[in-house]
């Protein structure tokens, strides 16, 4: 508990005229009425509520919805999100509580209205003379402490807003991810439908040719059997499309039942890049958002450190008051109180300040070490999915295609089987699927390398 030393030295005014005194008593009344009396409220300044004005319309007299499948590049869909993803703009509230906190910051302490009656006839007439005290105290803060508090709520203020860009830095590479997963499947579906059509011609012209007799029933049914496959394999395309297209909708936000869009693009775009490791290195240094929420972090320890230190200088209030006595005249008196800082003095705020900063320092060489770690994985993993890219890229994927075309041919110039020809499609898809999973590969490894960086490295 501190101790508090009080000086209220009383001055004696007999001789102070009835016309003084009633004014300094209008002048004190008037402060304690202002203190209480609010002007009455703007209706042209209350805040309306953000209610959509279309929910409560019926159906048929609601806005249209957004054009049906409306194509969108990797680069609306990053736009489109970062205006109305809900999970980031949540992400943006936390900034505001912290920039509320400035506020409070910046205050300096209330003054205090002291009134007091004695002397008051419970016992006797109503009509016995009083005696009326009125007093106004202010407290003063020492050692600059409202300056240091802003500081601080500044530094706070700065961490918050570099933990929404990492918020940001992460979701963003997530919807990129999302976007290609609709191009990986968007193609693994046009290649089904190409083969269940080309199967369906297959198994047309079988038909024709076992009615002349010249296949047997058993290869017909074989080929039936292998159309129930490519069926089978549509329908799960068709599922899994359907279900990275809506991934994707539900990423980018806003109202979901409008987000009727589709991604534009092939996933067979391929385009070559190179990277300097040392370079990654020194971006990712420089740009990585989890480092500079350490950083930050020490900044603002800092800043608390200067704050709890000052906390330990004691403020001073200044007091000052006048008792008009009931058998006539005033007293005045002034004072002024500051507690004294013997048991008290902040230490245990104080420490934890200091451990805080400590807390920041050991996560800036953690975090260093975790960025030169992703870095290189990333990298690593990047250059072995562009070996395999460069692999497709030697000429099989032409040659699978030609194979097939050739065995058609074949087979319906009675030179090759009905067996030669489902082993030549199931080669060209297993081959393909391969082909596009492996440019998905390496579009998810190159966005693993631009998390660890935290650098758009597409061109």
């Amino acid at each position: 508990m501190n101790k508090t030393l009080i000086f209220a030295p009383a001055l004696a005014f007999s001789s102070v005229s009835r016309i003084a005194q009633k004014s300094v008593v209008s002048f004190l009344l008037l402060v304690i009425l202002s203190a209480y009396i609010t002007p009455a409220q703007d209706k042209s300044q209350v805040p309306i509520k953000n209610n959509s004005t279309t929910a409560a319309l019926p159906a048929s007299q609601k806005p249209p919805s957004a054009p049906a499948d409306r194509p969108i590049t990797i680069k609306d869909a990053v736009t489109i999100f970062l205006q109305q993803n809900l999970q980031l703009v949540a992400a943006r509230y936390d900034i505001d509580i912290v920039d509320a906190e400035k506020l409070t910051a910046g205050l300096r302490p209330n003054p205090e209205i002291e009134i007091g009656f004695s002397e008051i006839p419970f016992n006797g007439g109503f009509y016995k003379p009083q005696s009326f005290s009125y007093g106004l105290s202010q407290t003063f803060e020492l050692g600059g402490k409202r300056k240091k508090r802003v500081e601080a709520a500044n530094a706070e203020s700065e961490v918050a807003r570099a933990q929404f860009q990492m918020v940001a830095w992460q979701l963003t590479n997530d919807v990129k991810k999302k976007f290609y997963s609709v191009l990986l499947n968007h193609s693994l579906l046009q290649l089904a439908r190409e083969n269940q059509k080309t199967f369906a011609e297959i198994v047309e012209h079988t038909n024709e040719v076992f009615k002349l007799g010249e296949i047997s029933g058993l290869d017909l049914q074989r080929l039936e059997v292998e159309k129930f496959k490519f069926d089978t394999d549509l329908a799960n395309s068709e599922r899994d499309y359907e279900l990275a297209l809506r991934d994707l909708r539900f990423a980018l936000g806003g109202d979901y039942r409008t987000m009727n869009i589709e991604a534009a693009g092939s996933i067979e775009y391929y385009e070559n890049y190179d990277f300097s490791l040392s370079e990654l290195r020194d971006k990712a240094m420089a740009a990585r958002p989890d480092l500079k929420v350490a950083q930050l972090s020490e900044k603002s320890a800092n800043a608390a450190i200067k704050l709890q230190n000052s906390q330990k200088i004691p403020d001073i209030t200044l007091g000052a008051g006048i008792e008009q006595l009931a058998q006539g005249g005033s007293t005045y008196n002034v004072g002024f109180s500051i507690p004294i800082p013997i048991h008290n003095r902040n230490q245990t705020e104080i420490a934890k300040a200091l451990v805080q900063r400590m807390k920041a320092q050991n996560d800036q060489a953690y975090i260093a070490n975790q960025v030169t770690s992703d870095v290189e994985k990333a990298l690593v993993a990047f250059e072995l999915q562009k070996r395999r890219v460069e692999l497709y890229r030697t000429g099989v994927l032409t040659k699978v295609t030609d194979i097939q075309t050739s065995t058609e041919y074949a087979l319906k110039a009675g030179e090759s089987s009905i067996l030669e020809l489902l082993d030549a499609i199931r080669t060209r898809r297993d081959t393909l699927a391969g082909f596009y999973q492996t440019i998905f590969d390496y579009q998810t490894a190159l966005l693993d390398l631009e998390l660890a960086t935290a650098t758009p490295l597409q061109k």
